[in-house]
């Protein structure tokens, strides 16, 4: 367990807002950014992330993109091509979800 920068887990202000405020709980990544244990603050307050879990892009759905802000799977994949300039969907690609709540 480490206490980590919260831009190691969370690389956009954006998103790091969205946690703060509850709207985010969760991020995929292409990397594996923290491991279970570890803590992050945000605007004072302090994360901890709860669950790392290799996965296949394939296999998320709309409740995991609403975990992440997006109103369904749909709308994850566009904001994804939207935001990272050669990202294409390829259901085989692995991931690495940060799961996170607020430290007690």
């Amino acid at each position: 367990m480490a206490h980590i920068d919260a831009s190691t887990v969370l690389p956009a202000e954006r998103i790091r807002r969205a946690v703060a405020s509850g709207r985010v709980s969760q991020l995929h990544r292409g990397d594996r950014y923290a491991d279970e244990g570890d803590t992050f603050d945000v605007d004072g307050e302090t994360f901890e992330v709860v669950e790392v879990t290799e996965r296949k892009l394939g296999d998320l759905t709309d409740e995991d993109a609403r975990a992440e802000g997006s109103e369904d799977l749909d709308a994850y994949r566009e904001r994804l091509n939207r935001v990272h300039e050669h990202f294409e969907w390829n259901d085989d690609a692995t991931v690495y979800r940060h799961r996170f709540e607020r430290a007690e």
